[in-house]
């Protein structure tokens, strides 16, 4: 094939924008919760300038999900990728937010939850030693130890086995049992939690808190925790490298959704 010059006079074509990063959170009536996304979200944006990033809710806070895509569609954008801002794959990620994903008006890409990650535990750990948590110094101290994780809870099955899989991966990390415990929808409770683990002899138990902001749930379970307990995740620096690496894993995999009104505009 015959190379031709590039005309003296001709500018490089800009290239096309990144597929926009939309962060989907669940949405709380607590304010901090809105003020702990938006700090997250400018974290996202510190470790990859030039990436459009945007806040989508579920409920009860401004912007849904849908008004973030119209206006991600009125701005130009030409895709997007969801990315929910939770930890397991309850009902909130198999459904609603592939069901936004569908009605979208651009081309978009659902990615993973938060999920059983490295750096979801990178952030758990540090949480606990802020809030004082400490490692057991002799055997005896290892055995009188465990952490209760505490999550919001889903009656999804796989949700929950989400939720199991990062208890493990953390007690790998800390060396002391981690018992899953929930704030609804399914048991055991943090007080059960702690109890059934006190009766096996271990009455040096920590709280880990495995939600993403400040809230109703946060807050009972620290509410109801013996002792040490940390504090909610959002800010932790490794939570926006855990988004990015789901968005960057969703580009590689996921097949993107045209929804009807993308399809109309063709």
């Amino acid at each position: 094939m015959t190379a031709y010059p590039t005309h003296p006079g001709a500018r490089p074509r800009p290239a096309a924008p990144p597929p926009a990063l939309v962060v989907v959170a669940h949405g709380s009536r607590d304010p901090r919760a809105l003020a702990t996304a938006l700090r997250l979200l400018e974290g996202v944006r510190a470790l990859r300038p030039g990436l459009p990033v945007r806040l989508g809710h579920i409920e009860l806070n401004a912007p849904l999900l849908p008004d973030t895509l119209d206006a991600l569609a009125a701005s130009g954008a030409g895709s997007a990728v969801l990315v929910p801002l939770l930890f397991g794959r309850g009902h909130h990620v198999t459904r609603d937010i592939p069901d936004a994903a569908a009605a979208a008006p651009l081309p978009t890409r659902v990615a993973a939850p938060l999920g059983a990650h490295p750096l979801l535990v990178d952030a758990l750990h540090a949480r606990l030693t802020a809030a004082g948590w400490q490692a057991p110094r002799d055997a005896g101290e290892r055995g009188r130890s465990a952490v209760v994780l505490a999550a919001a809870g889903s009656r999804a099955p796989a949700s929950r086995a989400d939720t199991e899989h990062i208890a493990a991966l953390l007690a790998a990390r800390l060396g002391v049992p981690v018992v899953p415990a929930y704030a609804s929808a399914a048991a055991p409770t943090v007080p059960e939690a702690v109890r059934a683990l006190a009766s096996r002899g271990r009455d040096r138990v920590a709280v880990a808190s495995c939600f993403t902001a400040p809230g109703r749930f946060a807050t009972e379970c620290a509410t109801a925790a013996p002792g040490t307990v940390s504090a909610p995740l959002s800010t932790h620096p490794a939570m926006a490298r855990l988004l990015l690496h789901r968005y960057d894993q969703a580009l590689r995999t996921a097949a993107p959704v045209a929804g009807p009104a993308a399809l109309a505009t063709a």
